[in-house]
């Protein structure tokens, strides 16, 4: 029942970085967002990777990760993606693996304390001499176990907290990059649209239509980089309907039309 430790280090980008299983990974990839932002595309499904952002992927799952240049408020651009990360398998990871349905991302709050062990599996990973596989191997476990308590704490602060909202907000993430309306959102967690519209803006500081705005405008300037599709199809994919629209929405963020952007690419 033992288990195999391939890798676990930490890694800080200031190049552009893209790293590609999409041909299915080989074994189980664990991924710390600590610093910066990079973007993670799972089994065709993209998401942006913040700190705190812990992704969680099995063997056989396509995964592309990309650090990429990020605007800060003062629109000035910079690299910067600080990362723990980790590849491992075997008989025992199989079988906790099976034992829930995880999320493919969960947000840490606290990741200094999650840190602990993921750093003395590193540490022991790196002796040359009297390493002790035994060890790493309970480490591993005791790290695999914390994440399941972790998901758990999770729930419970949503659950407590601000579950409808919450929903809410993982209802536009799924649905950005498709039309939907107010009331779709409002409907979810069966509200009003006045209301659910006031506790959206109340936790987020921003409107249910800016935070799907931010999603498709960052979901559009991705493919316009990564892509050779053309803008009407990425104002297409992105979920603006049509590129009139996009175009006004794009200019009005950025500055520039699409078309310049694309041409500085």
């Amino acid at each position: 029942m033992k288990n195999e430790l391939i890798l676990c280090e930490y890694s800080y980008h200031t190049e552009r970085k893209h790293f590609n299983w999409r041909n299915g990974l080989e074994s189980y990839f664990f991924r710390l967002q600590t610093e910066g932002h990079s973007l993670a595309k799972i089994n065709q499904e993209t998401v942006e990777l913040a700190p705190g952002d812990l992704l969680l992927c099995k063997p056989g799952d396509s995964c592309e990760i990309l650090i990429d240049e990020v605007a800060n408020q003062s629109g000035i651009t910079s690299i910067g993606s600080g990362d723990y990360f980790i590849m491992c398998r075997g008989p025992w990871l199989d079988e906790w693996w099976e034992r829930r349905k995880r999320p493919t991302i969960v947000h840490i709050h606290n990741t200094q304390k999650f840190l602990l062990l993921w750093r003395q599996m590193n540490i022991e990973k790196r002796r040359i001499y009297e390493k002790n596989e035994e060890l790493l191997d309970y480490l591993l476990r005791a790290q695999c176990l914390s994440i399941d308590i972790l998901i758990k704490d999770t729930d419970l602060f949503s659950n407590q907290l601000t579950l409808p909202v919450q929903a809410m907000k993982s209802y536009i993430e799924e649905h950005a990059n498709q039309p939907f309306k107010v009331e779709d959102v409002a409907n979810h967690v069966s509200f009003s649209v006045s209301r659910a519209s006031h506790l959206f803006k109340e936790q987020f500081g921003k409107t249910i239509i800016e935070y799907a705005m931010e999603i498709r405008l960052n979901t559009a300037t991705k493919l316009i980089q990564n892509s050779d599709m053309t803008l009407a199809q990425i104002a297409e994919l992105s979920g603006f309907g049509s590129y009139n629209y996009f175009h006004r929405i794009f200019k009005r963020k950025y500055g520039t039309s699409p078309t310049d952007y694309f041409s500085k690419v």
